[in-house]
Formats: C-alpha cells, structure tokens, sequence
C-alpha cells in the first residue's frame, strides 16, 4: 500500500473513531443520563494514566525531560489546558446540548480560525481561496443552525456558543503543537495534557458537586470514549498526517462529523433534512479549498 493510501485510511479511520466517540457520547448523556462535565474529566485522566505508564516503560525520560524547561512547560500548559482540555470539555458539552452531529460539524470550524490568525500574525491578505473558504465557512453554519430561516433557531444558542467555543480550543492546540512537536514526542504531550487536563476540567466544570454512578453500559461507555475517542482515534489521525501532511488530513477528517451525524440520524432519530446536508457539504467544500490552499 502507497503512503497516500495509508495517509488517507488512517486520517479517515481517525475521524471515523472520534464520530464514533461523539455518538457514544451522545448515547451517554441522552440515555445513561450522564453530564459532560462529570464524564470528561474522567475520560481525560484515565486516558492520561494509560499513557503515562506507556511511556513510563517504553522510554522514561522522554517522559519527564518537557517538566525540566520553563518554557516548554508554559507552551504545554497553554496546549494541554486551554487547547486540548477544554476543546474536549466544550465538544462534549455541545454534543449534550445538541447532537454528536452539530458537535462534531462545530469543530471543524478550526480551520478557519486557523487560516485567519495565520493572516493575522504573519501580517497577509487572505488568498481569494480562503476568502472562499471563510463565506462557505459561514454559510453552512447558518443553514445548519436556522435550517435557512432567520427567525429561528434549530440548535439552541448554549450549544452554538459552545460548539464555536470547541473550534477555539481546537486552535489553540494546533497552533501551539509545532513549537512541542520538534523537541517531544506527540504522545508526551498528550500524556500531560490528559493528566493535568482530566483535573482543570474536574475543577473548572465543577464535575465533583455531581454525585452519578454508572451501571454496566455507562461504564462501557466510559471505557469506548477513551479507548476509541482518545487513544485510537488520536494515533490513527496523527499517523495518517505524517504519511500526506496536514492539508489532506483535515480533508480526510470529515469522517467525523459524517460518522456522526449518520448514528445520530439512524440510532438516535435526530432529524437531517436538506438544509443539514446543504450545511456539511459548504463545510466539506470548505474544508476541500483550504487543503488546496495548503498544498499550494
């Protein structure tokens, strides 16, 4: 198999397991009467654990040498809280307050944020492509949130501040991961970030004032969210980048939202008419002009 073919499997397979995430989630939260609040910071702990004692016995002091550097350490704790933690703390809170499917379309706004801070510190123009982008941007989020009618709304205003709030997140880890990157292995840093993250989260959403205990099924689902969500959706995506790079890997990263917006339709009965499809397919469009952007 040729690397682009890997490259594309892997991102897609990535995307694929974190829609799938998302919809357990949404299963969570709407059956098992979970809290994102209550689930996230123990998804994001454990997932740290696991980690932690992958790299205690694979390589020790790769583990701890990022603790040793003052600035190393801030950049991480910009990435791993206010990137990573509450990127998946506001992504599940939308998927609570709407669906896996607008919570998963939410983050791919990204991108865009991406794109316009790229402009903004290296002091550019936008390319008429992006300019492109950004309207398309835009014009799927307004079909999907008022399904083409002003007056109305068809996700509730909680759950879109959220979701934008989850692409913010989104960006700030993305732009502060090269400066991490070049000197740390990915999975060091998301090792910290799930650690630390699992106890901002806890703290910041308040998640130990909510007494839940789970059954049988919420416990699995627990387990799915972090075995598929953070660790296999994670290497999949990021292994899938280094064999075709970035620009095609976000556009492989649409299986997420189209993962879950079809479980969500099927399992869940959430209502997809003409208006959703039209609102993916400008973000899909979106995305596919930004990789080209990006490749050029």
């Amino acid at each position: 198999m040729s690397k682009n073919a890997k490259g594309a499997l892997l991102t897609t397979m990535g995307g694929m397991c974190w829609g799938l995430s998302g919809s357990m989630g949404q299963y969570l939260f709407t059956v098992q009467g979970m809290d994102a609040r209550w689930l996230t910071p123990i998804r994001l702990f454990l997932a740290g654990v696991i980690l932690f004692f992958y790299r205690l016995f694979q390589n020790r002091a790769s583990l701890f040498d990022i603790l040793k550097h003052k600035r190393s350490l801030l950049l991480l704790a910009c990435y791993g809280l206010l990137g990573v933690a509450f990127c998946q703390l506001t992504y599940f809170m939308t998927i609570q307050y709407s669906n896996a499917g607008v919570g998963t379309i939410m983050q791919d706004l990204s991108p865009i944020m991406i794109l316009v801070m790229s402009c903004i510190l290296g002091m550019r123009r936008p390319k008429w492509i992006e300019i492109l982008s950004l309207i398309l941007a835009l014009v799927g989020v307004y079909l999907i949130v008022t399904h083409g009618d002003p007056k109305t709304l068809s996700v509730s205003p909680r759950a879109l501040i959220l979701g934008v709030l989850s692409a913010v997140g989104v960006t700030v880890y993305n732009m502060i991961a090269p400066s991490l990157t070049k000197d740390y292995p990915v999975t060091v840093l998301q090792t910290w970030s799930f650690l630390a993250g699992g106890i901002f989260v806890g703290i910041l959403g308040r998640g130990y004032e909510i007494h839940y205990v789970p059954n049988a099924m919420g416990i699995f689902g627990i387990l799915f969210v972090i075995a598929v969500g953070n660790l296999l959706a994670f290497t999949s995506y990021i292994k899938g980048v280094q064999y075709i790079g970035p620009g095609k890997g976000i556009l492989y990263g649409f299986s997420e939202p189209v993962t879950a917006a079809l479980i969500a339709t099927v399992l869940f009965h959430n209502p997809f008419g003409v208006f959703d499809f039209l609102g993916f397919l400008c973000i899909f469009l979106m995305l596919l002009l930004i990789s080209i952007s990006q490749e050029n």
